[in-house]
């Protein structure tokens, strides 16, 4: 079964791509092309991949752990809604989340 998982970046452009249930959301966004860093390579040690959630879609997420809350304060354009796509694992039901890119994202490997 395939997710449709909707990417808005800084332009407000949308984009979409498939993913599988089981997929992480961080490799789904580096393989669609956002600029989404993912430093620490899912580890919690960085933001680098901080997405904002769409509000209809946040409470539907299992909750944010602690250690996930505490790199979130170092995230630039932090909202209520704010995640790091690195932990958030993608499953049927999630067909259709729609997270936005922060403005202020910057992805070191496109340099």
């Amino acid at each position: 079964m395939s997710i449709t998982v909707r990417f808005i970046n800084s332009n407000g452009d949308t984009h979409e791509a498939s993913a599988e249930p089981g997929d992480n959301l961080l490799r789904v966004a580096q393989a669609a092309g956002m600029p989404l860093e993912g430093t620490c390579e899912g580890q919690m040690a960085c933001s680098t991949c901080h997405v904002i959630v769409d509000p209809d879609w946040f409470e539907k997420l299992p909750g944010a752990v602690e250690e996930e809350e505490d790199m979130l304060d170092f995230a630039a354009g932090v909202r209520r809604t704010s995640r790091l796509s690195c932990q958030i694992d993608l499953t049927a039901e999630m067909d259709g989340l729609t997270v936005t890119i922060p403005v202020e994202s910057y992805d070191m490997r496109r340099m």
